[in-house]
Protein backbone atom coordinates (compact mmCIF):
# COMPACT_ATOMS: atom_id res chain seq x y z
CA UNK A 1 0.00 0.00 0.00
CA UNK A 2 2.73 2.49 0.75
CA UNK A 3 4.43 1.30 -2.85
CA UNK A 4 1.59 2.22 -4.73
CA UNK A 5 1.27 5.58 -2.63
CA UNK A 6 4.70 6.75 -3.25
CA UNK A 7 4.49 5.90 -7.09
CA UNK A 8 1.58 7.85 -7.45
CA UNK A 9 2.55 10.69 -5.33
CA UNK A 10 5.70 10.45 -8.22
CA UNK A 11 3.27 10.23 -10.94
CA UNK A 12 1.54 13.53 -10.06
CA UNK A 13 4.67 15.35 -9.28
CA UNK A 14 6.08 14.21 -12.23
CA UNK A 15 3.57 15.34 -14.61
CA UNK A 16 3.03 18.89 -12.68
CA UNK A 17 6.47 19.43 -13.35
CA UNK A 18 5.59 18.19 -16.84
CA UNK A 19 2.94 20.95 -17.54
CA UNK A 20 4.77 23.34 -15.50
CA UNK A 21 7.97 23.45 -18.03
CA UNK A 22 5.28 23.52 -20.81
CA UNK A 23 4.28 26.76 -19.43
CA UNK A 24 4.80 29.60 -21.22
CA UNK A 25 8.19 31.19 -20.64
CA UNK A 26 9.19 27.81 -19.41
CA UNK A 27 12.33 26.09 -20.71
CA UNK A 28 11.75 23.19 -22.90
CA UNK A 29 12.22 19.77 -21.00
CA UNK A 30 14.95 18.69 -24.02
CA UNK A 31 16.63 21.64 -25.04
CA UNK A 32 19.21 22.37 -27.88
CA UNK A 33 22.42 21.55 -26.67
CA UNK A 34 23.68 24.19 -29.72
CA UNK A 35 21.71 27.18 -31.04
CA UNK A 36 22.91 29.28 -34.09
CA UNK A 37 21.32 33.02 -33.60
CA UNK A 38 21.50 36.20 -35.65
CA UNK A 39 22.66 34.62 -38.85
CA UNK A 40 21.83 34.82 -42.33
CA UNK A 41 20.69 30.77 -42.95
CA UNK A 42 20.08 29.34 -46.47
CA UNK A 43 18.32 26.27 -46.46
CA UNK A 44 17.85 24.92 -49.46
CA UNK A 45 14.04 24.15 -48.71
CA UNK A 46 11.37 25.64 -50.98
CA UNK A 47 8.65 26.32 -47.81
CA UNK A 48 11.65 28.48 -45.75
CA UNK A 49 14.44 29.43 -48.26
CA UNK A 50 16.07 32.10 -45.52
CA UNK A 51 15.96 31.92 -41.23
CA UNK A 52 17.64 33.87 -39.01
CA UNK A 53 18.77 30.99 -36.49
CA UNK A 54 18.99 27.21 -36.55
CA UNK A 55 19.46 24.73 -33.10
CA UNK A 56 20.81 21.87 -32.74
CA UNK A 57 20.08 18.69 -29.90
CA UNK A 58 22.42 15.43 -30.23
CA UNK A 59 22.92 14.75 -34.15
CA UNK A 60 20.05 16.79 -35.27
CA UNK A 61 18.79 20.12 -36.58
CA UNK A 62 15.70 20.72 -33.95
CA UNK A 63 14.62 24.14 -35.20
CA UNK A 64 14.47 26.65 -38.23
CA UNK A 65 13.85 29.84 -37.79
CA UNK A 66 14.20 33.32 -36.05
CA UNK A 67 16.27 33.80 -33.07
CA UNK A 68 13.45 34.43 -31.17
CA UNK A 69 12.23 31.12 -32.16
CA UNK A 70 15.20 29.93 -31.87
CA UNK A 71 16.30 30.46 -28.18
CA UNK A 72 12.57 29.42 -26.97
CA UNK A 73 14.24 25.75 -27.24
CA UNK A 74 17.50 26.93 -25.65
CA UNK A 75 18.69 26.54 -22.31
CA UNK A 76 20.80 29.36 -19.53
CA UNK A 77 23.70 26.91 -18.74
CA UNK A 78 22.60 23.93 -21.10
CA UNK A 79 22.73 25.50 -24.85
CA UNK A 80 25.87 26.58 -26.04
CA UNK A 81 24.69 29.74 -27.91
CA UNK A 82 26.77 31.09 -30.82
CA UNK A 83 26.09 34.57 -32.52
CA UNK A 84 26.97 34.88 -35.68
CA UNK A 85 26.55 38.40 -36.01
CA UNK A 86 25.29 38.08 -39.72
CA UNK A 87 27.53 35.29 -40.95
CA UNK A 88 25.99 33.04 -43.55
CA UNK A 89 25.16 29.45 -42.34
CA UNK A 90 24.98 26.74 -45.32
CA UNK A 91 24.38 22.93 -45.53
CA UNK A 92 27.67 20.98 -44.64
CA UNK A 93 29.26 20.92 -48.65
CA UNK A 94 29.47 17.42 -49.82
CA UNK A 95 31.96 16.53 -52.59
CA UNK A 96 30.76 13.91 -55.61
CA UNK A 97 34.07 13.27 -56.45
CA UNK A 98 37.41 12.30 -54.04
CA UNK A 99 40.35 10.09 -54.03
CA UNK A 100 40.26 10.11 -50.39
CA UNK A 101 44.10 7.92 -49.58
CA UNK A 102 45.85 9.33 -52.36
CA UNK A 103 44.63 12.96 -50.93
CA UNK A 104 45.90 11.86 -47.99
CA UNK A 105 49.44 10.16 -49.08
CA UNK A 106 49.85 13.57 -50.74
CA UNK A 107 49.24 16.22 -48.34
CA UNK A 108 51.50 14.02 -45.49
CA UNK A 109 53.79 13.03 -47.95
CA UNK A 110 54.69 14.98 -51.26
CA UNK A 111 53.40 17.56 -53.62
CA UNK A 112 56.05 19.18 -55.83
CA UNK A 113 53.81 20.09 -58.51
CA UNK A 114 54.61 23.91 -58.49
CA UNK A 115 58.48 23.33 -57.37
CA UNK A 116 61.08 23.15 -59.71
CA UNK A 117 64.29 24.68 -57.93
CA UNK A 118 66.56 22.77 -55.41
CA UNK A 119 65.83 24.98 -52.59
CA UNK A 120 62.15 24.60 -52.26
CA UNK A 121 62.84 20.70 -53.09
CA UNK A 122 64.68 20.27 -50.37
CA UNK A 123 62.18 22.24 -48.09
CA UNK A 124 59.37 20.14 -49.16
CA UNK A 125 61.14 17.00 -49.00
CA UNK A 126 62.58 17.96 -44.87
CA UNK A 127 58.79 19.09 -44.16
CA UNK A 128 57.26 15.47 -45.61
CA UNK A 129 60.05 13.75 -43.60
CA UNK A 130 59.31 14.78 -40.34
CA UNK A 131 55.44 14.42 -41.23
CA UNK A 132 55.93 10.70 -41.93
CA UNK A 133 56.21 7.82 -39.84
CA UNK A 134 59.34 7.00 -38.36
CA UNK A 135 61.15 5.08 -41.32
CA UNK A 136 58.19 5.17 -44.20
CA UNK A 137 58.80 5.36 -47.79
CA UNK A 138 59.19 8.89 -49.14
CA UNK A 139 57.17 8.20 -52.38
CA UNK A 140 55.82 10.66 -55.05
CA UNK A 141 55.83 14.34 -55.72
CA UNK A 142 55.41 14.75 -59.47
CA UNK A 143 57.78 17.87 -59.88
CA UNK A 144 57.90 20.32 -62.23
CA UNK A 145 54.26 20.16 -63.63
CA UNK A 146 53.88 23.46 -63.53
CA UNK A 147 56.93 24.63 -64.90
CA UNK A 148 55.90 22.19 -67.80
CA UNK A 149 52.52 23.87 -68.62
CA UNK A 150 54.08 27.22 -68.16
CA UNK A 151 56.23 26.62 -71.11
CA UNK A 152 53.49 25.21 -73.55
CA UNK A 153 52.09 27.51 -76.21
CA UNK A 154 48.55 28.49 -74.29
CA UNK A 155 49.12 29.64 -70.79
CA UNK A 156 46.46 31.56 -69.13
CA UNK A 157 46.99 30.38 -65.61
CA UNK A 158 50.73 30.19 -65.36
CA UNK A 159 51.75 32.07 -61.64
CA UNK A 160 55.74 30.57 -61.25
CA UNK A 161 58.46 31.65 -62.95
CA UNK A 162 59.32 29.93 -66.07
CA UNK A 163 62.72 27.89 -66.09
CA UNK A 164 65.49 25.46 -67.77
CA UNK A 165 64.51 21.78 -66.58
CA UNK A 166 65.55 21.31 -62.99
CA UNK A 167 67.19 17.99 -62.53
CA UNK A 168 67.80 17.38 -58.76
CA UNK A 169 70.64 15.00 -57.08
CA UNK A 170 70.71 12.76 -53.90
CA UNK A 171 73.46 14.86 -52.14
CA UNK A 172 70.25 17.19 -52.13
CA UNK A 173 67.87 15.65 -49.80
CA UNK A 174 70.21 12.50 -48.22
CA UNK A 175 70.85 15.58 -45.29
CA UNK A 176 66.74 16.33 -44.75
CA UNK A 177 65.78 12.40 -45.81
CA UNK A 178 66.80 10.81 -42.34
CA UNK A 179 66.37 7.65 -41.67
CA UNK A 180 63.47 7.47 -44.88
CA UNK A 181 64.24 6.05 -47.83
CA UNK A 182 62.66 8.21 -50.95
CA UNK A 183 62.02 7.56 -54.42
CA UNK A 184 60.88 11.11 -55.83
CA UNK A 185 59.10 11.40 -59.01
CA UNK A 186 59.18 13.72 -62.32
CA UNK A 187 55.59 14.92 -63.05
CA UNK A 188 55.74 13.06 -66.01
CA UNK A 189 56.56 9.81 -64.15
CA UNK A 190 59.69 9.03 -66.47
CA UNK A 191 62.27 10.30 -64.29
CA UNK A 192 62.96 9.74 -60.59
CA UNK A 193 65.06 10.78 -57.61
CA UNK A 194 66.34 7.76 -55.14
CA UNK A 195 68.09 8.72 -51.99
CA UNK A 196 71.07 7.16 -50.84
CA UNK A 197 69.08 4.53 -48.30
CA UNK A 198 67.04 3.79 -51.32
CA UNK A 199 70.24 2.75 -53.39
CA UNK A 200 71.57 1.25 -50.44
CA UNK A 201 67.87 -0.86 -49.98
CA UNK A 202 67.88 -1.71 -54.27
CA UNK A 203 71.55 -2.59 -53.94
CA UNK A 204 72.66 -0.06 -57.06
CA UNK A 205 76.32 1.25 -57.44
CA UNK A 206 78.27 2.03 -59.75
CA UNK A 207 78.71 -1.32 -61.31
CA UNK A 208 75.25 -1.88 -61.61
CA UNK A 209 74.47 -2.79 -65.03
CA UNK A 210 71.68 -0.01 -66.86
CA UNK A 211 68.21 -2.39 -67.21
CA UNK A 212 66.58 -2.81 -70.46
CA UNK A 213 64.75 0.65 -71.62
CA UNK A 214 66.27 2.05 -68.52
CA UNK A 215 69.41 4.12 -67.36
CA UNK A 216 70.91 4.87 -63.72
CA UNK A 217 72.02 8.51 -64.62
CA UNK A 218 76.32 8.67 -63.02
CA UNK A 219 78.44 11.70 -61.72
CA UNK A 220 82.01 12.51 -63.14
CA UNK A 221 83.06 10.25 -60.80
CA UNK A 222 80.84 7.34 -62.10
CA UNK A 223 78.80 7.19 -59.11
CA UNK A 224 74.98 6.89 -58.92
CA UNK A 225 73.41 10.49 -59.06
CA UNK A 226 69.85 9.05 -57.36
CA UNK A 227 68.38 9.71 -61.05
CA UNK A 228 66.78 6.36 -62.40
CA UNK A 229 65.49 6.79 -65.99
CA UNK A 230 62.89 4.72 -67.63
CA UNK A 231 62.76 1.25 -66.67
CA UNK A 232 65.74 1.82 -63.99
CA UNK A 233 63.31 3.00 -61.51
CA UNK A 234 61.74 -1.04 -61.22
CA UNK A 235 64.85 -1.62 -59.44
CA UNK A 236 63.73 0.61 -56.60
CA UNK A 237 59.94 -0.07 -56.81
CA UNK A 238 59.99 -3.12 -56.16
CA UNK A 239 61.35 -2.68 -52.82
CA UNK A 240 58.80 0.13 -51.90
CA UNK A 241 56.55 -2.08 -49.09
CA UNK A 242 52.53 -1.22 -49.30
CA UNK A 243 52.12 1.97 -46.53
CA UNK A 244 51.91 0.25 -42.82
CA UNK A 245 48.32 0.72 -41.15
CA UNK A 246 50.02 3.24 -39.28
CA UNK A 247 50.97 5.63 -42.23
CA UNK A 248 47.84 4.83 -43.82
CA UNK A 249 45.51 5.79 -40.91
CA UNK A 250 47.83 9.26 -40.07
CA UNK A 251 47.40 9.84 -43.96
CA UNK A 252 44.03 9.41 -43.42
CA UNK A 253 43.28 12.12 -40.47
CA UNK A 254 45.45 14.51 -42.33
CA UNK A 255 42.84 14.29 -45.16
CA UNK A 256 40.12 14.84 -42.70
CA UNK A 257 41.42 17.66 -41.58
CA UNK A 258 41.35 19.19 -44.66
CA UNK A 259 38.15 18.60 -45.18
CA UNK A 260 37.05 19.53 -42.41
CA UNK A 261 38.70 23.09 -42.86
CA UNK A 262 36.87 23.93 -45.81
CA UNK A 263 33.37 22.49 -44.91
CA UNK A 264 33.24 19.22 -46.12
CA UNK A 265 30.89 17.10 -44.30
CA UNK A 266 30.11 14.45 -46.79
CA UNK A 267 32.08 12.60 -49.96
CA UNK A 268 31.75 10.15 -52.24
CA UNK A 269 34.55 8.83 -52.48
CA UNK A 270 36.62 6.44 -55.30
CA UNK A 271 37.65 3.35 -53.02
CA UNK A 272 40.20 1.20 -54.73
CA UNK A 273 40.12 -1.92 -52.16
CA UNK A 274 38.38 -2.98 -49.20
CA UNK A 275 41.37 -2.14 -46.58
CA UNK A 276 40.26 1.82 -47.09
CA UNK A 277 36.83 0.51 -46.01
CA UNK A 278 37.76 -1.11 -43.40
CA UNK A 279 40.45 1.68 -42.45
CA UNK A 280 37.26 4.29 -42.59
CA UNK A 281 34.84 1.77 -40.51
CA UNK A 282 37.77 1.56 -38.07
CA UNK A 283 38.41 5.27 -37.93
CA UNK A 284 33.96 5.42 -37.20
CA UNK A 285 34.76 3.07 -34.40
CA UNK A 286 37.46 5.44 -33.06
CA UNK A 287 35.28 8.28 -33.15
CA UNK A 288 37.26 10.05 -35.47
CA UNK A 289 35.25 10.23 -38.57
CA UNK A 290 34.25 13.76 -38.91
CA UNK A 291 32.54 13.00 -42.73
CA UNK A 292 30.25 10.73 -44.46
CA UNK A 293 31.52 8.53 -46.64
CA UNK A 294 29.16 7.22 -49.98
CA UNK A 295 32.14 5.04 -51.14
CA UNK A 296 32.24 3.44 -54.77
CA UNK A 297 34.56 0.47 -55.78
CA UNK A 298 35.70 -0.31 -59.50
CA UNK A 299 32.65 -1.50 -61.61
CA UNK A 300 34.62 -4.72 -63.18
CA UNK A 301 35.10 -5.47 -58.94
CA UNK A 302 31.04 -5.72 -58.38
CA UNK A 303 30.48 -8.98 -57.25
CA UNK A 304 33.55 -8.54 -54.92
CA UNK A 305 31.52 -6.02 -53.63
CA UNK A 306 28.28 -8.07 -52.85
CA UNK A 307 30.06 -10.48 -51.40
CA UNK A 308 31.78 -8.60 -48.72
CA UNK A 309 28.05 -7.12 -47.91
CA UNK A 310 27.17 -10.25 -47.79
CA UNK A 311 29.97 -11.52 -45.80
CA UNK A 312 29.62 -8.50 -43.16
CA UNK A 313 25.34 -8.72 -42.99
CA UNK A 314 25.33 -4.67 -44.00
CA UNK A 315 21.87 -3.59 -43.60
CA UNK A 316 20.28 -1.93 -47.09
CA UNK A 317 18.20 1.49 -46.82
CA UNK A 318 17.48 3.68 -49.45
CA UNK A 319 19.24 2.03 -52.49
CA UNK A 320 22.47 1.98 -50.66
CA UNK A 321 23.69 -0.91 -47.98
CA UNK A 322 24.91 0.53 -44.82
CA UNK A 323 24.13 3.74 -42.24
CA UNK A 324 24.29 7.04 -42.07
CA UNK A 325 28.15 7.50 -41.58
CA UNK A 326 29.49 4.53 -44.50
CA UNK A 327 27.68 3.51 -47.07
CA UNK A 328 28.38 1.17 -49.91
CA UNK A 329 26.38 0.93 -53.30
CA UNK A 330 28.30 3.08 -55.89
CA UNK A 331 30.31 1.54 -58.54
CA UNK A 332 33.08 3.18 -61.00
CA UNK A 333 33.83 2.60 -64.45
CA UNK A 334 35.54 3.83 -67.40
CA UNK A 335 35.32 4.79 -70.93
CA UNK A 336 38.07 6.46 -72.47
CA UNK A 337 41.34 8.34 -70.82
CA UNK A 338 41.76 12.33 -69.89
CA UNK A 339 42.51 15.50 -71.80
CA UNK A 340 45.51 15.96 -70.46
CA UNK A 341 47.83 12.97 -72.09
CA UNK A 342 45.65 12.79 -75.27
CA UNK A 343 43.78 9.67 -74.47
CA UNK A 344 40.02 10.85 -74.11
CA UNK A 345 38.24 9.64 -77.11
CA UNK A 346 36.38 12.07 -79.74
CA UNK A 347 34.75 11.60 -83.09
CA UNK A 348 37.23 13.75 -84.52
CA UNK A 349 41.27 13.69 -84.44
CA UNK A 350 42.88 16.07 -81.66
CA UNK A 351 43.69 19.49 -82.84
CA UNK A 352 47.55 18.97 -82.09
CA UNK A 353 47.78 15.28 -83.06
CA UNK A 354 46.30 14.87 -86.38
CA UNK A 355 46.34 10.72 -86.00
CA UNK A 356 44.82 10.49 -82.54
CA UNK A 357 41.29 10.58 -81.54
CA UNK A 358 41.84 8.95 -77.83
CA UNK A 359 41.24 5.48 -76.75
CA UNK A 360 39.16 3.24 -74.64
CA UNK A 361 39.82 1.45 -71.67
CA UNK A 362 41.36 -1.68 -71.72
CA UNK A 363 39.69 -3.18 -68.63
CA UNK A 364 36.22 -2.23 -69.80
CA UNK A 365 36.39 -2.99 -73.62
CA UNK A 366 36.80 -6.73 -74.42
CA UNK A 367 33.64 -6.79 -76.88
CA UNK A 368 30.57 -5.92 -74.84
CA UNK A 369 32.16 -5.73 -72.01
CA UNK A 370 31.34 -2.72 -70.47
CA UNK A 371 27.28 -3.28 -71.31
CA UNK A 372 27.83 -6.72 -69.31
CA UNK A 373 29.04 -5.14 -66.32
CA UNK A 374 26.50 -2.56 -66.15
CA UNK A 375 23.95 -4.40 -66.81
CA UNK A 376 24.63 -7.11 -64.17
CA UNK A 377 25.68 -4.88 -61.68
CA UNK A 378 22.65 -3.14 -62.09
CA UNK A 379 20.61 -6.01 -61.56
CA UNK A 380 21.90 -6.20 -58.32
CA UNK A 381 20.48 -2.77 -57.58
CA UNK A 382 23.66 -0.75 -57.85
CA UNK A 383 24.05 3.19 -58.77
CA UNK A 384 26.58 2.86 -61.59
CA UNK A 385 28.89 5.82 -62.36
CA UNK A 386 30.78 5.82 -65.52
CA UNK A 387 33.92 8.59 -66.43
CA UNK A 388 33.79 9.88 -69.80
CA UNK A 389 35.86 12.93 -71.17
CA UNK A 390 35.70 13.21 -74.66
CA UNK A 391 32.33 13.40 -76.86
CA UNK A 392 32.70 10.29 -78.06
CA UNK A 393 33.14 8.10 -75.32
CA UNK A 394 30.05 10.10 -73.83
CA UNK A 395 28.33 9.19 -76.35
CA UNK A 396 29.22 5.23 -75.94
CA UNK A 397 28.31 5.73 -72.29
CA UNK A 398 24.77 7.49 -73.04
CA UNK A 399 24.13 4.26 -75.83
CA UNK A 400 24.95 1.75 -72.94
CA UNK A 401 23.12 3.75 -70.09
CA UNK A 402 19.81 3.89 -72.65
CA UNK A 403 20.50 -0.32 -73.49
CA UNK A 404 20.50 -0.95 -70.11
CA UNK A 405 18.00 0.63 -68.90
CA UNK A 406 15.08 -0.68 -71.99
CA UNK A 407 16.23 -4.33 -71.15
CA UNK A 408 16.30 -4.21 -67.16
CA UNK A 409 13.35 -4.15 -64.96
CA UNK A 410 12.14 -0.30 -64.33
CA UNK A 411 13.77 1.58 -60.94
CA UNK A 412 14.70 4.59 -59.59
CA UNK A 413 18.53 4.32 -60.72
CA UNK A 414 20.09 8.18 -60.31
CA UNK A 415 22.89 6.94 -62.91
CA UNK A 416 25.79 9.21 -62.70
CA UNK A 417 27.94 10.38 -65.97
CA UNK A 418 31.20 11.24 -64.74
CA UNK A 419 33.19 14.17 -65.71
CA UNK A 420 30.59 14.57 -68.43
CA UNK A 421 33.44 17.04 -70.31
CA UNK A 422 33.16 17.32 -73.86
CA UNK A 423 29.33 16.55 -74.92
CA UNK A 424 28.27 16.34 -78.73
CA UNK A 425 25.92 18.89 -79.07
CA UNK A 426 23.33 16.79 -79.96
CA UNK A 427 23.77 14.55 -76.29
CA UNK A 428 22.72 17.30 -74.11
CA UNK A 429 18.93 16.57 -74.07
CA UNK A 430 19.75 12.70 -73.67
CA UNK A 431 20.32 13.13 -69.97
CA UNK A 432 17.23 14.84 -69.07
CA UNK A 433 15.25 11.76 -71.39
CA UNK A 434 17.79 9.60 -69.59
CA UNK A 435 17.15 10.99 -66.12
CA UNK A 436 21.08 11.03 -65.62
CA UNK A 437 23.31 12.95 -63.21
CA UNK A 438 25.89 14.94 -64.67
CA UNK A 439 28.84 14.57 -61.90
CA UNK A 440 31.07 17.28 -62.84
CA UNK A 441 34.19 19.29 -61.58
CA UNK A 442 34.24 22.79 -62.08
CA UNK A 443 37.24 23.51 -61.06
CA UNK A 444 38.56 21.13 -63.94
CA UNK A 445 37.38 24.14 -66.11
CA UNK A 446 39.50 26.70 -65.46
CA UNK A 447 42.47 24.74 -64.63
CA UNK A 448 42.02 23.18 -68.03
CA UNK A 449 41.36 26.08 -70.48
CA UNK A 450 45.24 27.17 -70.64
CA UNK A 451 45.39 24.55 -73.65
CA UNK A 452 41.58 22.99 -74.24
CA UNK A 453 41.09 24.94 -77.66
CA UNK A 454 44.58 23.89 -78.52
CA UNK A 455 43.79 20.41 -78.27
CA UNK A 456 40.06 19.87 -80.01
CA UNK A 457 39.47 23.74 -81.05
CA UNK A 458 35.87 24.64 -81.50
CA UNK A 459 35.09 21.63 -79.58
CA UNK A 460 35.48 23.20 -76.66
CA UNK A 461 32.57 24.99 -77.40
CA UNK A 462 30.72 22.47 -75.59
CA UNK A 463 33.02 21.51 -72.75
CA UNK A 464 32.13 22.34 -69.09
CA UNK A 465 28.97 23.14 -70.31
CA UNK A 466 27.14 23.49 -67.05
CA UNK A 467 23.89 25.82 -68.53
CA UNK A 468 23.91 22.90 -71.31
CA UNK A 469 23.28 19.94 -69.23
CA UNK A 470 21.19 21.58 -67.55
CA UNK A 471 19.02 22.78 -70.17
CA UNK A 472 18.99 19.23 -71.33
CA UNK A 473 17.33 17.80 -68.21
CA UNK A 474 21.00 16.61 -65.99
CA UNK A 475 21.34 16.90 -62.67
CA UNK A 476 24.15 18.31 -62.02
CA UNK A 477 26.54 17.24 -59.10
CA UNK A 478 29.75 19.06 -58.09
CA UNK A 479 32.82 18.02 -56.07
CA UNK A 480 36.53 18.30 -56.47
CA UNK A 481 38.46 15.19 -58.01
CA UNK A 482 40.81 15.74 -54.91
CA UNK A 483 43.75 15.33 -55.12
CA UNK A 484 43.83 15.57 -59.04
CA UNK A 485 46.41 14.11 -61.21
CA UNK A 486 50.01 14.36 -61.76
CA UNK A 487 49.62 17.14 -63.85
CA UNK A 488 47.51 19.39 -60.82
CA UNK A 489 46.57 19.45 -58.14
CA UNK A 490 42.71 19.85 -57.47
CA UNK A 491 41.67 21.33 -54.19
CA UNK A 492 39.15 19.97 -51.83
CA UNK A 493 37.96 23.23 -51.01
CA UNK A 494 34.38 23.58 -52.21
CA UNK A 495 34.27 27.47 -52.44
CA UNK A 496 37.18 27.16 -55.60
CA UNK A 497 34.88 25.22 -57.18
CA UNK A 498 31.85 28.00 -56.60
CA UNK A 499 33.93 30.55 -57.52
CA UNK A 500 34.95 28.54 -61.10
CA UNK A 501 31.49 27.78 -61.92
CA UNK A 502 30.10 30.93 -61.53
CA UNK A 503 32.92 33.68 -63.09
CA UNK A 504 34.50 30.59 -65.38
CA UNK A 505 38.00 32.37 -64.64
CA UNK A 506 40.97 31.62 -63.98
CA UNK A 507 42.19 32.70 -59.85
CA UNK A 508 43.61 35.62 -61.33
CA UNK A 509 40.17 37.12 -63.42
CA UNK A 510 40.83 35.50 -66.87
CA UNK A 511 40.12 35.90 -69.20
CA UNK A 512 38.00 39.35 -68.49
CA UNK A 513 34.40 37.97 -69.97
CA UNK A 514 34.81 34.27 -68.37
CA UNK A 515 35.52 31.16 -70.62
CA UNK A 516 32.22 30.51 -72.74
CA UNK A 517 30.33 32.99 -70.03
CA UNK A 518 27.30 31.63 -71.26
CA UNK A 519 27.21 27.80 -69.73
CA UNK A 520 27.79 29.70 -65.97
CA UNK A 521 25.41 29.23 -63.28
CA UNK A 522 24.20 31.42 -60.43
CA UNK A 523 25.90 31.26 -56.99
CA UNK A 524 22.81 29.38 -55.24
CA UNK A 525 22.89 26.71 -57.72
CA UNK A 526 26.21 25.82 -57.27
CA UNK A 527 25.91 26.28 -53.63
CA UNK A 528 22.84 23.47 -54.44
CA UNK A 529 24.96 21.39 -56.64
CA UNK A 530 27.69 21.07 -53.98
CA UNK A 531 25.03 20.16 -51.04
CA UNK A 532 21.55 19.19 -51.85
CA UNK A 533 21.86 17.45 -55.25
CA UNK A 534 24.77 15.62 -54.24
CA UNK A 535 22.74 14.09 -51.26
CA UNK A 536 20.34 13.35 -54.43
CA UNK A 537 22.58 11.62 -56.16
CA UNK A 538 23.67 9.15 -53.19
CA UNK A 539 19.46 8.55 -52.21
CA UNK A 540 20.16 10.40 -49.19
CA UNK A 541 17.90 13.94 -49.42
CA UNK A 542 15.83 12.84 -46.72
CA UNK A 543 18.65 13.24 -44.41
CA UNK A 544 20.43 15.83 -45.14
CA UNK A 545 22.06 18.28 -47.91
CA UNK A 546 19.25 21.31 -46.87
CA UNK A 547 18.86 22.46 -43.37
CA UNK A 548 15.71 21.64 -42.06
CA UNK A 549 14.13 20.38 -39.16
CA UNK A 550 15.12 16.78 -38.35
CA UNK A 551 17.70 16.70 -40.41
CA UNK A 552 21.90 15.61 -39.66
CA UNK A 553 23.14 18.62 -37.76
CA UNK A 554 26.08 18.72 -40.90
CA UNK A 555 26.77 22.80 -41.28
CA UNK A 556 29.29 25.20 -42.64
CA UNK A 557 29.45 28.80 -41.69
CA UNK A 558 31.50 31.33 -43.69
CA UNK A 559 33.22 34.76 -43.06
CA UNK A 560 30.95 36.11 -45.85
CA UNK A 561 27.73 35.93 -47.69
CA UNK A 562 28.72 34.56 -51.09
CA UNK A 563 25.58 35.37 -52.11
CA UNK A 564 25.95 39.20 -52.40
CA UNK A 565 29.89 39.89 -52.28
CA UNK A 566 31.32 40.37 -55.52
CA UNK A 567 32.51 36.62 -56.80
CA UNK A 568 36.17 37.97 -57.25
CA UNK A 569 36.10 37.32 -53.16
CA UNK A 570 34.61 33.82 -53.28
CA UNK A 571 37.83 32.24 -53.36
CA UNK A 572 39.19 34.28 -50.71
CA UNK A 573 35.90 32.85 -48.16
CA UNK A 574 36.89 31.22 -44.99
CA UNK A 575 34.90 28.82 -43.42
CA UNK A 576 34.65 30.26 -39.25
CA UNK A 577 33.05 26.45 -38.18
CA UNK A 578 32.64 23.14 -39.09
CA UNK A 579 29.59 21.25 -37.72
CA UNK A 580 29.08 17.46 -38.58
CA UNK A 581 27.06 15.16 -36.53
CA UNK A 582 25.87 18.09 -34.32
CA UNK A 583 29.37 19.19 -32.95
CA UNK A 584 31.71 21.49 -34.00
CA UNK A 585 34.53 19.41 -35.95
CA UNK A 586 36.23 22.76 -36.59
CA UNK A 587 36.16 26.23 -35.90
CA UNK A 588 39.12 28.48 -37.58
CA UNK A 589 41.78 29.37 -35.05
CA UNK A 590 41.48 26.61 -33.29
Amino acid sequence: MRLRSLCLFLLLVGSGLSLLAQGQGSYPIRPAHIALINAKVLTLEEDQPLAQALAIRGQRIIKVGTTEEVLQVSREGFTRIINLRGRLVLPGFIDNHTHFASAGRLLLGLNLLDVNDPLNFREHVREAAERLPPGAWLVGGDWGAYAQWARGAVNRTASIEVTEEFLPFKELIDPVTGDHPALISRFDRQLFLANSRALEIAGITAETPDPENGEILHDSDGEPTGLLRGAAVELVQKHVPPPSLAQRRAEALRALEEARRWGVTSIHDNTSDFEQLQLFRDLKEEDELTLRVWARLPLHRWEELRDYIRLWRIPRSSDAWGDQYIRLGGLKGWVDGIMGNHSALFFEPYRDQSDNRGQLREIMFPEGNLYRLIRDADLAGFTITVHAIGDQANRILLDTYQRVFEENPERERRFRVVHAQVIHPEDFARFGALGLIAEVQPYHCIDDMRWMEERIGPRARTAYAFRSLIEGGATMSFGSDWPGTNASYYPINPLLGIYAAVTRQTLTGEPPDGWFPQERVSVEEAIRFFTLNNAYASFEENIKGSIKEGKLADLVVLDRDILTVPPEEIPETQVLYTFFDGRIVYRKGQ
